[in-house]
């Protein structure tokens, strides 16, 4: 059940009132009031953008509020750092790890806190040793932290917040870099906190993940509290109040047709700028009328893959073919003639430029071919006019198409990315993290649009770090895990199976081990 914000009764504890923070003429944050009791789980649930951590970063000490006041125990406190607010008991687990990877767990637990000259390591490695006991959160103390697995490494995230004797933790977007296995481990240390009496914050946009833990939840929205949730309301009611307005969460797709292969890669090796081999002799194909995703915990080779195929990075050994013509070492350039769409995992960077018009934008990759030019000059009523056809076609927020791309919301820059690349007649549809940082609404619209072309006879190769998304739009899965592949299954393979395989455990190894964990909890 949704209820009205005035209706929620205020405790003490932690309590933000009115705070409002700005980034220029941006409200980013906007007279929010919020509140964390000891004893609770409180999920603040908002879209990529809502103002979730901005709010955060403020009650952190990472920013300081235009508006508004911080009070903890009925007391007005003002941090103007972080340090100042872990004196007040305040901890902040980053969904980026603030850990320095070539120094050891020890070493980074007295980062900031060092009494003077002389650092005392020993009690260093007690304190680990004690808070790794007391919350079970087993690490060595010793251990290098470039050595840990990104799930023990959050581990240590979480033990600095509890050695300066935090009483209140955020978690933002603490579940992003996790296996499934990984995420139901920590929600199980939130819930041991929460049960000492500690008030935790928990930042998500994940809406299974809300009403998995919560005890109580706050919707942001365009830097607003739109409303409180019991932690029983439906998904879909979470959603519609995330975004203003009612959202299939449902993914409506017919099974596969696959046709005739039109991708083949074959022990492709690819290397990072440094040298390092990140993609290492993997080998797959892609039908057309079928979407393989690509699966795996953000980091094992997914992204250095898609550039590769695309030809943004070299390929050291292997072979790619796309129906039949090598592209193993063609350029970006080529690739796209060949009939290659590509959605890049970082639009801002790769795939938009905010100077540029959104209809610039929607000919980046035609804009030298007819009908946009000719000869060596721009049809720019022809790229006007193929603008506000695609603007319409892919509901495109806009009043103008020659209004700059930095205009956009998230959502609506990546309709542009998506209808560009779907404007032409496609081969091979490779998509990065198609919905990073865009709405529920805009996710339902990519998703139809994704499976549509993969119903006109593309191949679609996706990759995704979501494993609903993966879940909802996968004919076949491909597991990655450090470079390798480490099994394709159907898209129906359980998420236990899935979660361990994301950990490196081959596909017949992690069946009989959920099978085994299911008879166990059964007994």
């Amino acid at each position: 059940m949704i209820r009205p914000v005035a209706e929620q009764a205020r405790g003490t504890g932690l309590q933000l009132k009115g705070i409002t923070k700005k980034f220029g003429s941006f409200v980013a944050n906007d007279a929010v009031d919020l509140d964390v009791r000891p004893g609770e789980i409180h999920c603040l649930l908002g879209e990529n953008g809502a103002g979730k951590s901005t709010l955060m970063n403020v009650l952190y000490g990472l920013y300081q509020p235009d508006g508004g006041d911080i009070l903890i125990d009925g007391r007005p406190v003002r941090f103007a750092d972080p340090k100042a607010a872990m004196g007040a008991g305040i901890g902040m687990v980053h969904q980026h790890f603030m850990l320095v990877e070539v120094f050891t767990v020890a070493e980074n637990l007295i980062l900031g806190r060092e009494p003077g000259v002389v650092v005392d390591l020993k009690a260093a490695k007690r304190t680990v040793r004690e808070l790794s006991e007391r919350y079970n959160l087993p690490v060595d103390p010793d251990a290098v932290i470039e050595d840990l697995p990104v799930g023990v490494q959050q581990r240590v995230e979480i033990l600095k917040a509890l050695a300066n004797d935090a009483q209140y933790l955020i978690f933002d977007e603490p579940t992003a870099v996790l296996t499934p296995q990984e995420i139901d481990d920590l929600m199980e240390v939130m819930k041991a906190l929460r049960d000492e009496g500690k008030g935790i914050v928990f930042i998500t946009h994940k809406l299974r993940e809300v009403r998995a833990i919560a005890d109580r939840i706050t919707v942001l929205r365009r830097g607003r509290i739109v409303g409180d949730a019991e932690p029983g309301t439906s998904e879909t009611e979470l959603a519609q109040l995330m975004v203003g307005r009612a959202v299939d969460l449902t993914v409506d797709k017919e099974h596969a047709a696959p046709g005739d292969v039109r991708l083949t890669v074959d022990e492709l090796t690819v290397a990072n700028a440094a040298g390092a081999v990140v993609v290492d002799s993997i080998s797959f194909e892609v039908a057309g009328g079928e979407i393989l995703c690509i699966a795996g915990v953000q980091g094992n080779g997914q992204s250095e893959l898609a550039d590769a195929l695309l030809g943004n990075i070299p390929v050291l050994s292997g072979r790619i073919r796309l129906d039949g013509r090598e592209l193993s070492q063609a350029s970006p350039r080529q690739s796209i003639a060949a009939g290659m769409g590509f959605v890049p995992e970082d639009r801002q960077h790769d795939g938009f430029i905010g100077s540029f018009t959104i209809a610039e934008n929607l000919v980046l990759n035609r804009y030298d071919t007819a009908p946009f030019a000719r000869g060596a000059a721009l049809d720019l009523k022809a790229i006007n006019d193929n603008a506000v056809a695609l603007r319409d076609e892919f509901d495109i927020r806009t009043p103008d198409v020659q209004n700059l791309g930095s205009s956009l919301s998230g959502g609506n820059a990546q309709k542009v990315v998506l209808a560009r690349e779907l404007s032409r007649d496609l081969a091979l549809l490779v998509a990065s993290q198609p919905t990073r940082g865009v709405d529920v609404g805009a996710i339902e619209f990519l998703h139809k649009r994704i499976v549509a072309e993969r119903d006109k006879g593309t191949a679609v190769l996706l990759v995704s770090t979501e494993l609903e998304e993966v879940e909802a739009l996968a004919d076949r899965v491909l597991v990655m895990y450090r470079g390798g592949v480490v099994g394709i299954v159907p898209p129906d393979t359980s998420r236990d199976v899935l979660g361990m395989m994301m950990a490196g455990v081959p596909y017949e190894e992690a069946q009989a081990l959920a099978v085994a964990d299911t008879k166990g909890k059964d007994a």
